[in-house]
């Protein structure tokens, strides 16, 4: 999914809705200080917005005022004349109030007691479970949704760049955000429409889309799961909200009063409704809060609109602005639903006011609400692995008639100028451009060439290596794909390979018939829990920066066959059938194994035939596409994995009898404002006799840069053993304790603490069949190792360092390490 968000950030390419007035500008006080979060509104009406923290806001409205009032507690409200439609760069001072009423006020924090917004606060509190569609035992409703991604911040000098010759006619779009007053140019839209259905006993809920459309730019399936992992859904009641991995305080939360100050500003009337209007903003800068105000009614204490937006501090990455708009209807005295929900976010590579980026905005609409409408469990157990392309064919007039609400004038240019730009000779080598980047391959008549980054590796056997490779690619939902690599190594001067196919025989079920061969240098031991797939990532070759000398790698030859179903969306079956010989790699290196009772022959290869029956669930994991590979979007979700393996000696001159079992669970935890942990346990155990090569290693890491699953101190095959256990634990507390040090505040980095440990040990029966001269050990004392570490650093970098907790005196070993990894972070 990070692929995709860098895709919109560089497809830069493109409506016209003119407001009747528009005001923009900064408040500040008579030391022309800056005053955050002040409340500015257009007399009259209850059209507003809450300046930031370095006072300046914008302000539109398609309506003609003539005035508009600005108002922070602790100060006089201010009105001002406005002689144009048009009115920026204003600067507007407020003058403080000699005596406060009702509030006290202290550096622009509000008190805790004797807050009559706080009254009101607490009653929504205990009304909330009361409100909307938790008020019914079943619901369901359609559902319309919009969504536009605008190039921002668009100026003469950037129209004039060389890069858009020959596409000057997309500027003719550019318009002016009515959340920020910049430009933009509209160069993405998408509209989708559900039918939703839920279940508050079974707690159950259930989207089945009718059709979507999209300006082209991408197929509908992909662009509409990005759409959903950009925009999660969230529900203002709930004390924290989801955006980006993140976790947002609501302004609603329960706990909103430590972190937010809270004004009662209003009260009146909103749609025969009377209700009051409360102000909020944050109370410390760096956290992740909003600023804006709500209005809430007087007797349900539901909320029938809000307005926010993300602090400007907020310790996030590559989004200057979030902007949020909610409004809810009565249905009936008491039933207060959402009917409309817009959401804008402006991604950035930075947060200066000036910076170009990209705003991403989504509308969503409610109707035809019915309640208590039972639905058998059955049917929300039912989730599709398919798609009927219907969805995404619907015709022009099936739009038209059924639309939430039609599209301007200007909405509908952007089809059409998209659909022309699609056609400029120059925008197709941007768009072929971006999507190598994005993708990591090279796409030349229905083939992919690459991954372009694993050409290169290094290890101490092969020397330099080079690989090439590719994979046939019709599109996304292919049913079927070839795939293959060849690789050679300069030092040891042997070619290598690798090719695996794969067959989707049933979209329903998602059955997949694969198979393949490789022959190539590994790292046994890289990892506890393995699967046969004939070309996953191999730790030896993609290599290329190591701490140490590592000789210990393993020539492999790999067949297998396999057969896997999907009865249930992310719950695969899976069986299959592997054979591999397996030998030393490097004369310093050894998997000698006595062949005979009298410990008197040895072999150096090892011959197995295998089967192995394994489950994979993942519950909460989204894909993209429905074709026989799919791509991960880049969400928490949680794995369960079971795998039994089962070795015959004698078939096809296989060695060893014996079974495997493994067992693997990760957990992802958001702790609200705390952060993010993850827990990860593996357990394993090998029954029968088996030699070094069919061992469970303990993995080490010997490189420069974190790897997931590995203990950071270990050197490979520190520790092997036929019965394991291992747990680790990594919080990343997101910048939390770190925004309350001043000096520390603006780096905006986030602290990330840890611990691993492993027991294991080996039957005497194995230990007696090694000949290797590899001395085993196993951590039968649990081994441990404790981390802390800084991310965040320049966006992109993150650093550890990591300690062993026992076994230090080991020669050779290290029991300090600092390793680092680069990523995009949010």
């Amino acid at each position: 999914m990070k692929k995709l968000y860098f895709y919109f950030f560089v497809i830069g390419l493109i409506n016209t809705t003119f407001a009747q007035t528009k005001v923009g500008g900064i408040v500040v006080d008579k030391k022309n200080q800056p005053i955050g979060y002040a409340n500015i509104v257009f007399k009259g009406s209850n059209e507003g917005t809450v300046s930031d923290e370095n006072g300046k806001f914008y302000l539109e409205s398609s309506k003609s005022y003539k005035t508009v009032v600005v108002a922070f507690v602790g100060y006089s409200d201010k009105e001002i004349d406005l002689e144009k439609a048009v009115n920026y760069n204003m600067k507007i001072v407020l003058n403080e109030e000699e005596v406060l009423q009702e509030v006290v006020i202290y550096n622009g924090k509000t008190s805790k007691k004797n807050n009559p917004a706080l009254d009101i606060l607490r009653k929504i509190w205990e009304r909330k479970r009361k409100n909307g569609l938790r008020m019914f035992n079943q619901y369901q409703y359609e559902k319309y949704e919009k969504v536009e991604f605008d190039l921002n911040t668009i100026d003469s000098a950037f129209m004039k760049q060389k890069i858009f010759k020959g596409m000057e006619f997309v500027f003719n779009k550019v318009d002016t955000s009515k959340v920020t007053g910049k430009t933009y140019l509209p160069i993405f839209i998408n509209e989708s429409m559900y039918d939703v259905y839920g279940d508050n006993k079974l707690n159950k809920e259930k989207s089945i889309i009718k059709a979507n459309k999209n300006s082209g730019l991408g197929n509908g399936d992909g662009v509409n799961t990005f759409i959903k992992d950009l925009y999660n859904d969230y529900n203002i009641y709930n004390n924290h909200l989801n955006f980006f991995d993140k976790s947002f305080t609501s302004p609603i939360s329960t706990t909103g009063i430590d972190v937010y100050n809270y004004v009662l500003r209003d009260s009146a009337f909103v749609d025969k409704k009377w209700c009051y209007n409360i102000v909020f903003y944050p109370r410390r800068k760096n956290e992740l809060t909003f600023k804006g105000d709500f209005w809430v009614n007087d007797s349900t204490f539901a909320i029938k609109t809000i307005n926010m937006a993300v602090s400007k501090s907020a310790n996030i990455n590559w989004v200057k602005d979030i902007y949020i708009e909610q409004e809810f209807d009565v249905v009936n005295d008491s039933v207060f639903l959402l009917t409309r929900d817009y959401m804008m976010s402006d991604f950035a590579l930075n947060k200066k006011e000036d910076s170009k980026g990209v705003y991403g905005k989504r509308t969503t609409l409610f109707r035809n609400h019915k309640f208590d409408e039972e639905k058998p469990e059955k049917f929300y157990k039912e989730e599709v692995n398919f798609i009927d392309n219907a969805v995404f064919t619907k015709s022009d007039e099936y739009w038209e008639q059924n639309r939430f609400e039609k599209l301007n004038k200007d909405e509908v240019g952007v089809y059409k100028m998209l659909d022309t730009l699609k056609t400029v000779k120059r925008f197709k080598q941007m768009y072929s451009l971006v999507t190598v980047l994005g993708s990591g391959y090279i796409n030349y008549h229905k083939f992919d060439y690459g991954p372009l980054f694993s050409t290169f590796g290094y290890n101490v056997v092969e020397g330099v290596r080079i690989r090439v490779g590719g994979r046939t690619y019709f599109g996304p939902n292919d049913k079927w794909r070839l795939q293959g690599y060849t690789a050679y190594g300069f030092d040891d001067n042997k070619f290598k390979y690798g090719i695996s196919g794969k067959w989707m025989v049933d979209t329903k079920n998602r059955i997949i018939i694969s198979g393949g061969n490789r022959r190539d240098v590994e790292q046994i031991g890289a990892s506890l829990t393995t699967t046969n797939d004939v070309l996953g990532r191999s730790f030896a070759s993609s290599s290329v920066f190591s701490s140490g000398t590592n000789g210990k790698l393993t020539n492999i030859n790999l067949t297998n066959v396999a057969i896997e179903i999907e009865p249930v969306k992310n719950l695969i079956f899976q069986t299959g059938f592997s054979y591999r010989t397996l030998e030393s790699a490097s004369p310093t290196f050894s998997l000698d194994y006595f062949a005979d009772d009298t410990f008197t022959t040895t072999k150096s290869e090892v011959k197995q035939a295998e089967v192995n029956l394994q489950v994979e669930f993942t519950p909460k994991k989204k894909t993209v596409g429905y074709g026989v590979e799919r791509l991960n979007v880049d969400n928490p979700y949680s794995r369960f994995f079971v795998n039994y393996s089962q070795g015959f000696k004698g078939l096809f001159n296989s060695d060893f009898d014996y079974s495997k079992v493994q067992l693997y669970y990760k957990q992802p935890i958001l702790i609200g404002p705390l952060g993010r942990t993850n827990l990860t346990m593996e357990l394993g155990k090998t029954y029968g006799k088996v030699p070094l090569g069919l061992m469970s290693v303990i993995p080490g890491n010997q490189t420069y840069f974190i790897i997931g699953n590995t203990f950071s101190n270990l050197n490979f095959y520190e520790f092997v053993s036929d019965r394991y256990a291992t747990l680790q634990w990594e919080h990343n507390f997101q910048g939390r304790l770190l925004s309350r040090i001043p000096i520390m505040r603006k780096l905006n980095w986030r602290e990330i603490i840890g611990a691993r440990g492993v027991y294991g040990d080996i039957s005497k029966e194995n230990m007696l069949l090694n000949a290797s001269g590899l001395q085993y050990k196993a951590p039968t004392t649990p081994y441990f190792e404790y981390s802390v570490g800084i991310g965040n650093i320049f966006k992109v970098f993150r650093i550890d360092a990591s300690w062993r907790g026992n076994y230090r005196d080991i020669q050779g070993t290290n029991n300090f390490t600092i390793k680092g990894e680069f990523g995009f972070y949010f």
